[in-house]
């Protein structure tokens, strides 16, 4: 496992845009998950370790991409129909050889390798058999409905960049040019804590002023969606020793540490000086709302991030934040949520140099066209205020003021995970 140096989350200025943010952490940290290879079934998900480059061409011959014949372009007539014998048969799988007749036209198969000669394929359903002749109406171009070797790529074309989070169209395209296995970077092993006395874990009785643990779930969840091994290590208490070697032990067995709350400058917020005591914690201020402080350092040589302790800054700075970390950490390519622009129906003033997430659904406008409904409570506790919106609703660092009818950034939560 990677050490890391203590002054990789050193602010670069007092406060930092989100872009910024994930610039830092790009510069200033290593990549530290190692690779492995594994089969194409166990690499949906993983992040390529190395640029995949084609073993063979794909497809590897020239093919009929219909059911039909196939002819010599330069055998038909310019103005009228075309009489030719069929003079072979080749469904898919069959070898092309050498016996096409010419001027003729082979009875050919979809995915069959197109006979020596041949450039162009007619569809059955427009064509008219008569015994061993068919007849073929004009006007079709050359090279129609005939696949070309190597058009989807070519021997030795890069088919999966270094860093891609694969899909299943990665995959087969990886099949389809000749790969069974593909290097892959380790899964991310994350730490998970909770801190705080007043926590009980969801499901047990509720001693007086105690509530349950939410974030933990929520944010071992999100991690898992973005690729990470979680080790969900439960409640930390607030004894500020037995917090240090917790957080040493942790960090000694994964790749990033996390934890919610307890990151503050009050009197019971003692994560803070735990990670201290073991390594080196940096506060970035971040222009970002809900989540401004979001403490990041490190602990024995592995990354920690302490996340905001209400459940939607938690949410936001995970999304924003800690998505780009994760990346670099796993040798993922990263490329910010771009959001999809949609019409505002509310209004909203706000202070500029800072971005702001509003909790926001999309209902079908007059018009037919989608429309954002802003969520009526802005409280960053309120967890309903997640589960009953679609997304969140970017407010632009420089605004002022958003007026009805204004064009924002939407990003639906099915995409930000």
């Amino acid at each position: 496992m990677a050490q890391l140096t203590d002054d990789c989350f050193v602010p670069g200025a007092p406060v930092l845009r989100v872009e910024e943010a994930a610039a830092l952490i790009a510069q200033r940290l290593p990549v530290t998950a190692g690779i492995e290879t594994v089969p194409l079934g166990l690499a949906d998900g993983r992040v390529a370790a190395a640029d995949i480059h084609a073993l063979h061409a794909v497809p590897p011959f020239a093919n009929s991409a219909v059911d039909g014949y196939a002819v010599r372009h330069a055998d038909l007539a310019p103005e009228g129909p075309t009489r030719l014998p069929v003079t072979g048969r080749l469904p898919a799988g069959a070898q092309a050889g050498e016996g096409a007749v010419w001027p003729g036209a082979v009875r050919i198969f979809t995915g069959a390798a197109l006979p020596p000669g041949a450039d162009t394929v007619f569809m059955q359903e427009d064509v008219t058999l008569d015994g061993d002749r068919v007849s073929l109406p004009p006007g079709l171009i050359r090279g129609a409905n005939a696949r070309a070797g190597g058009e989807d790529a070519g021997e030795g074309a890069l088919v999966i960049p270094q860093g891609r989070r694969l899909r299943p169209q990665d995959l087969a395209l990886a099949a389809a040019s000749g790969h069974d296995r593909l290097p892959v970077r380790r899964r991310l092993r994350v730490a998970v804590f909770s801190t705080g006395d007043e926590l009980t874990e969801p499901g047990r009785p509720l001693a007086p002023g105690a509530i349950h643990d939410s974030n933990r779930v929520m944010i071992a969840a999100l991690l898992a969606r973005l690729g990470a091994e979680v080790a969900d290590l439960g409640i930390l208490r607030d004894a500020p020793a037995a917090l240090a070697a917790r957080l040493s032990e942790a960090a000694a067995g994964h790749d990033l540490v996390l934890t919610s709350g307890g990151v503050s400058v009050g009197e019971e917020d003692h994560v803070r000086g735990a990670v201290e005591a073991v390594g080196r914690l940096a506060f970035w201020r971040l222009a970002i709302k809900p989540g401004r402080p979001v403490a990041m350092g490190i602990v024995a040589g592995t990354p920690f991030v302490g996340l905001p302790g209400n459940p939607v800054a938690a949410y936001v700075t995970l999304a924003f934040v800690v998505g780009p970390l994760l990346a670099r950490l796993g040798g993922a390519l990263y490329t910010a949520p771009e959001g999809q622009p949609v019409r505002a129906v509310f209004g909203l003033r706000k202070r500029p140099g800072r971005r702001e997430f509003l909790r926001a659904s999309l209902r079908t406008g007059l018009d037919g066209l989608p429309e954002l409904h802003r969520f009526p409570r802005d409280g960053s506790a309120l967890l309903s205020s997640l589960t009953e919106s679609d997304g969140l609703a970017e407010i632009p660092d420089e605004a002022t003021r958003i007026e009805p009818g204004a064009i924002l950034r939407f990003h639906p939560y099915g995409l930000l995970w």
